[in-house]
């Protein structure tokens, strides 16, 4: 994972714009409050098909991108598979982050 994109989520995570984890990602999706899903790339098949099915559904944008040991590292955690960025601006710069 790029440093710049861990060191970007962990600010998510100190600013409180961050839901981790399945269950609280799931939650952010089905509230509404979830702009954009990332996946880490080593998580099951079935994390990814139930996220993928899940934004979807409720129309979010949702990538699969990093590790989930990186990306738990990033925002002061254990393992992450799924984040979820509740902040319309955090969201866009992170897709344009992972898009360089």
């Amino acid at each position: 994972m790029d440093k710049r994109i861990a060191q970007f989520l962990g600010l998510c995570q100190r600013a409180g714009k961050l839901s981790s984890g399945e269950t609280g990602a799931l939650s952010a999706i089905k509230d509404g409050s979830a702009e954009l899903v990332i996946v880490a790339e080593n998580a099951s098949d079935n994390t990814k098909k139930r996220f993928s099915d899940s934004t979807r559904f409720y129309n979010k944008k949702m990538m699969v991108f990093g590790d989930k040991y990186e990306m738990g590292r990033a925002i002061g955690k254990d393992e992450r598979a799924v984040v979820a960025v509740r902040d319309k601006g955090f969201a866009e710069k992170i897709v344009n982050m992972i898009a360089e």
